[in-house]
């Protein structure tokens, strides 16, 4: 049985999810925690760009020799392309201050334990 792309962006999107959701809960490093949430990200990316596929479709261009009822029946979707562009800077933006603020704990700390920092620390 052949699963199509679609299918399988799905699961992709998915599994990156599950994965970071896991990360932020359960792990107790923070970098690792970071990196969960951009899983998270990742996979919401995914989903919104596998949302927007359009079997068959063209790129949203409208060159001289198409009509308009031809393009606007065979154009993909522009709009999940823009929002994921948009979150991908954001996502940026947002690792790069958590990364910040872990440097900053790190040189306080001295240690990227979440239960160190926070004292719930039970040894």
């Amino acid at each position: 049985m052949i699963i199509s792309a679609q299918l399988f962006s799905f699961f992709t999107a998915g599994s990156l999810v599950i994965i970071g959701i896991f990360a932020a809960l359960f792990l107790d490093n923070l970098i690792k925690k970071i990196i969960g949430l951009a899983f998270i990200g990742d996979g919401a990316n995914l989903f919104i760009i596998t949302m927007g596929y359009k079997p068959g479709g063209i790129v949203y261009i409208f060159l001289p020799n198409m009509t308009i009822s031809n393009f606007a029946q065979n154009a993909s979707y522009p709009l999940p392309f823009a929002l994921v562009l948009t979150s991908i800077v954001i996502g940026a933006s947002t690792l790069a201050v958590m990364l910040g603020l872990v440097i900053v704990l790190n040189k306080r700390h001295d240690s990227l334990s979440a239960s160190k920092i926070l004292g719930d620390e039970s040894d």
